[in-house]
């Protein structure tokens, strides 16, 4: 039994006139008994609250910063009328801070066999997967002296999909895809390394590309186009240890890296190339393989939405072998990653000869803006001190990068919102140059 604040109200408004004209516990037990036989009638005339019956319907996903809508229909199969307060529960990583007590809570009313649908409204801070709590009823009887309490377990889940804020510059990644591919006009020598068709020379085109055995055959020079290599290979590997859990601005590198993966992951789809997905740290912790075109980005973002860093160093050997287990053929090897010095150095380079020796790698790294900042800081000694250390981040980063560029690598470093651009231009920079 929950006592509601008319009932206190009630008790106080007694005692005023028993404290002043009788004050003896004949006066008090004549205000208190009439109130407390109310409330015990109260609380029998409410409607039960275990034979109340729930069920949900509505979103089961949504981008992060959007808002899903989750519907609880009430069902009141007792012969009283449910007037009650209710309390639909989710983690608190569901709603903008300081607005769950207004979107978790509902006042309802079902009469007898009938139901009545509520909707919680749900704008997630985080990605992954929230999943309801409990839903709380309290129960009031016709009088609102007391009410019953309890609790229905409604399960529910929405998955919060990764953003995906680089899609805008999908058009004109696609439209360069298109110049390289052959589709659009231009004057220059299409580039790659497969053949594509035969036409007629224009002013501007790569004496190098006439075919001179066509030509012979015709009126006309005639050269040859090219167009990009089809159906390759391209590998994912996400670093999911401790490195992708510092945060960069107000996301975790781990998240910048997801976007970079997305818009390189449509790209290479519409470009006819075949894309998997490997996150590891010390055990493999998302994996996706052998998708169609059609639907690998959407199995991407599934498979990324609940994706969190792991606190642990990153097994680089462990990371090498589920590489090579996951590409047996030669493939273009993405590697998101940090460029700190020591887990390079102790780490990826002693196993970079076994992927270099059959696959092309590219290893991209989140850039850290404040650290070029620091390094244009002067006026106090302060700023001169953080210059010097930030330089010096700078100039260590550089070198790792160098390093890693002498063992055949295509090195990728940049702020978080230039990441995923900067990826897709590598890749087309690959596949322009027939490297895939």
């Amino acid at each position: 039994m929950a006592l509601t604040g008319r009932s206190a109200l009630l008790a106080a408004l007694g005692s005023l006139p028993v404290g002043v004209f009788a004050p003896s516990w004949a006066g008090i037990l004549a205000v208190n008994a009439p109130l407390s036989l109310a409330i015990l009638c109260d609380y029998a005339l409410a409607t039960p609250v275990r034979t109340l019956q729930f069920t949900r319907n509505g979103d089961t996903s949504v981008r992060l910063g959007e808002s899903a809508a989750v519907h609880l229909t009430v069902a009141n199969p007792s012969g009283r009328r449910l007037r009650a307060q209710l309390r639909d529960a989710w983690p608190p990583s569901s709603w903008l801070a300081g607005t769950d007590q207004s979107s978790s809570r509902h006042t309802v009313t079902v009469p007898p066999g009938e139901r009545r649908r509520l909707t919680t409204v749900l704008l997630p801070t985080r990605r992954g997967d929230r999943h309801a709590e409990r839903v709380t009823v309290r129960s009031f009887g016709p009088l609102g002296l007391a009410s019953r309490q309890g609790s229905h377990d409604v399960p529910w889940t929405v998955r919060v999909l990764p953003p995906f804020t680089s899609r805008k510059h999908l058009p004109s990644r696609l439209a360069r895809l298109r110049e390289l591919d052959g589709r659009t006009s231009v004057l220059t020598r299409g580039e790659g390394t497969e053949f594509d068709s035969l036409r007629e020379y224009v002013t501007g085109d790569d004496t190098r590309s006439i075919d001179w055995r066509a030509t012979a055959r015709q009126s006309t020079v005639t050269v040859r186009t090219w167009r990009p290599e089809r159906d390759r290979h391209l590998l994912i590997v996400l670093d999911t240890g401790r490195t992708s859990a510092g945060r960069v601005g107000d996301v975790p590198r781990l998240d910048a890296a997801l976007d970079a993966t997305l818009l390189l992951t449509a790209l290479a789809s519409r470009a006819g190339d075949r894309v998997d997905l490997l996150a590891y740290d010390r055990r493999t912790r998302a994996q996706v393989q052998g998708r169609s075109a059609g639907d690998v980005l959407s199995t991407m973002v599934n498979a990324l939405a609940p994706l969190e860093p792991e606190l642990v160093e990153t097994d680089a050997r462990g990371l090498s072998a589920a590489t090579l287990k996951s590409a047996p053929r030669r493939s273009l090897i993405v590697l998101l990653t940090s460029l700190d010095a020591a887990p390079v150095e102790e780490g990826l380079l002693p196993v970079l000869p076994q992927l270099t020796r059959r696959h092309t790698i590219i290893v991209a790294s989140v850039a850290d803006p404040h650290i070029e900042k620091m390094s244009k800081a002067r006026g106090t000694v302060d700023a001169v001190y953080e210059a010097a250390a930030g330089a010096q981040a700078q100039a260590q980063r550089r070198r790792t990068a160098e390093l890693l560029r002498s063992k055949g690598v295509t090195v990728v470093d940049a702020a978080p919102e230039k990441l995923a651009p900067a990826l897709t231009d590598a890749y087309l920079a690959l596949k322009a140059a027939g490297r895939l």
